[in-house]
């Protein structure tokens, strides 16, 4: 898997576009954030982390990553669509200053989620755990970025 491009070439390509900032939208996306962590850590505290459920557990924690991302785009006037849009949001915790090792493991989380969806790849309870400790600590991270 290749680096992640800057944010600026997603903006010069137009999957990136100015918009005028949408406070309400980027609130709701927060609320869908937090409303999904929170049902994540019920289905966690209840039925656990295996094999059979790794891949619905990863889906999850890149929407609640995913949501965090789109709503400070919104709110600072940026939306990303159409090809490439999902990698240019996870482009934008760049710009959000969050280090490499982070950008390029949220990449990583996209690229599998993305197999999961087209490909029919099948993730492991080890990696689901991975992908669960990485979130609880970047949806913080993220969150005190968007909400203010």
């Amino acid at each position: 898997m290749k680096a992640i491009r800057q944010f600026k070439e997603f903006l010069d390509e137009g999957i990136v576009k100015r918009q005028k900032p949408d406070k309400s939208r980027a609130e709701f996306l927060v609320k869908e954030s937090e409303q999904n962590y929170k049902f994540l850590l019920s289905l966690i505290e209840k039925i656990g982390n295996n094999d059979e459920n790794a891949n619905n557990i990863v889906k999850i924690c890149y929407d609640i990553i995913m949501e965090l991302i789109r709503a400070k785009m919104i709110s600072e006037g940026f939306n990303a669509s159409g090809a490439g849009a999902h990698e240019a949001e996870v482009s934008y915790l760049r710009v959000l200053g969050l280090n490499e090792r982070d950008i390029q493991f949220a990449d990583q989380i996209r690229y599998f989620r993305n197999g999961m969806l087209y490909y029919g790849t099948i993730l492991d309870r080890e990696y689901a755990e991975k992908v669960l400790d990485f979130t609880k600590k970047i949806q913080k991270k993220i969150k005190t970025l968007t909400v203010k």
